[in-house]
């Protein structure tokens, strides 16, 4: 142990009233009502300059599909744009208090996981831009998207709104209750189904308990097993990944004219190295059949995305893993960049500190050309949409109060949640804030969603035609 790390251990804690009123004080530096408050400067970047920006690192053929789904509506052109909000959100006032970021927060970016112990739990699920930062870049970013797909749900300001109130005053209340709880507790403080449930049943609407049921139920089906069939194919060499360019396809070059099989045999190893012992060894039990790049998601589509396919005993047990490219976060530009092995490590490093119970599989690694980090395809995993089949009006405010409590619960985790809850306070100062900030973005993310589509028009924005 370092004499660094060992005076750490030394240093007196502060009490709990001393975090609380020191996150209060932080309240003088930047009042919880400048949060609110957004301004475009006349030399803001433009969207279209930085969506082309982020094209030039991500696979060519892909580009125009990002493109496209993008372009299907303003809540697709949010969830698209972390890039654009980020560089927003660099101009705002940011009370100082750090956690570790998601760097991509929004509603569709909660659902259901299993723990290593393969126990359901809710949280964030999406951590490809995760970085340390100020912890309200992550709640901007969450109620811009609540107020959006309010409006996207076809409802006014007036129901945006309580959605929005409804996530700050959850994730408020949620602070307070885990700025008491012990840090070991805290690192075991899972949503998991039993609590989930019977805070549905004492508080959510019939309608939303109807609805979270079928969530569970259908993330409790949603294994590799369920893969069989709709991801892979009987050949003569046996069970295959399925081919359908140009959404999963099996190229034998990369982008930059380097054998996929020489790639993987790196890549493979340097992951197999990133587990713990016991992963590694339960891996090790598995064949390696098949590999195929799959196009994946919006603000993903474009970097390389792969599913590799493995078999145990025989076909009957079967594993799907995801290989996703890990790129500089979004956020780089603008907090101090903690520095890993690879991007893929920043990734796993993140997502062990916001989620506490991890794929079993998570681990990282590097080629020549690329970080990635490595989870399951799927292992009891269920998403969060907008309309149609998903969310609709009448459960989002129930859904609303556990998006404030997933994030309240990743903040603890990695921050101190009593000085989170300190500053926040027990008023609506903040409520009101975060309203009146979720307001102006969604309005300005019309006018850019207005511009990009333009931008499509014109040419100089390339956009898929076909649906993808």
């Amino acid at each position: 142990m370092t004499s660094k790390l060992y005076d750490l251990f030394l240093e007196k804690n502060p009490s709990l009233q001393e975090r609380l009123d020191l996150g209060k004080s932080i309240r003088k530096q930047v009042g919880r009502s400048s949060i609110g408050v957004f301004n475009i400067e006349a030399k803001r970047q433009t969207p279209i300059d930085i969506l082309l920006s982020q094209a030039r690192s991500r696979i060519p053929e892909y580009v125009p599909i990002r493109h496209a789904r993008m372009a299907v509506d303003p809540f697709a052109f949010f969830r698209g744009g972390a890039a654009i909000m980020a560089n927003d959100l660099s101009r705002t006032q940011s009370p100082p208090i750090k956690v570790q970021l998601c760097g991509d927060m929004h509603v569709s970016n909660f659902g259901f996981f299993s723990t290593t112990e393969h126990q359901l739990v809710f949280g964030i699920n999406d951590f490809d831009e995760t970085l340390p930062g100020n912890f309200d870049w992550d709640l901007k970013r969450l109620t811009a998207s609540a107020m959006i797909a309010a409006q996207q749900l076809g409802k006014d300001c007036v129901y945006g709104e309580m959605i929005v109130r409804t996530i700050v005053k959850s994730y408020r209340n949620f602070l307070q209750q885990y700025s008491t709880v012990p840090y070991t507790d805290l690192k075991r403080a899972y949503i998991d189904e039993k609590v989930l449930t019977q805070a549905a049943a004492k508080y959510a609407d019939p309608v939303s308990q109807k609805y979270l049921q079928k969530l569970l139920d259908k993330a409790r089906k949603n294994n590799s097993h369920g893969l069989i069939g709709k991801l892979t194919e009987d050949t003569p060499e046996g069970m295959r990944l399925i081919n359908q360019p140009p959404l999963i396809e099996h190229p034998e070059l990369s982008p930059h004219g380097r054998k996929i099989s020489e790639l993987n045999d790196v890549g493979i190893n340097f992951y197999i190295q990133s587990l713990n012992p016991d992963r590694r060894h339960l891996l090790m039990r598995y064949q390696w059949v098949d590999w195929a790049r799959k196009v994946v998601g919006v603000g993903s589509v474009g970097t390389a995305c792969w599913v590799m396919y493995f078999e145990g005993l025989n076909a009957n047990d079967p594993l799907f893993l995801q290989t996703k490219q890990a790129q500089k976060s979004v956020l780089a530009s603008f907090f101090p960049d903690i520095q890993f092995k690879s991007e893929g490590e920043r990734v796993v490093h993140g997502q062990c500190l916001i989620q506490g119970a991890p794929d079993l599989f998570l681990g990282y690694g590097k080629t020549a050309e690329m970080d990635f980090y490595v989870r399951q395809l799927r292992d009891m995993k269920g998403g969060i949409s907008v309309g149609g089949d998903g969310i609709n009006a009448k459960v989002f405010p129930d859904f609303a109060k556990l998006f404030g409590w997933a994030l309240a619960n990743a903040h603890a985790r990695s921050g101190d949640a009593a000085q989170l809850a300190g500053y926040c306070g027990k008023s609506e100062a903040m409520d009101d804030a975060l309203v009146s900030f979720a307001t102006t973005y969604s309005k300005q993310n019309m006018v850019d969603y207005d511009t990009y589509l333009k931008a499509i028009k014109s040419g100089k924005i390339p956009c898929a035609t076909e649906n993808f």
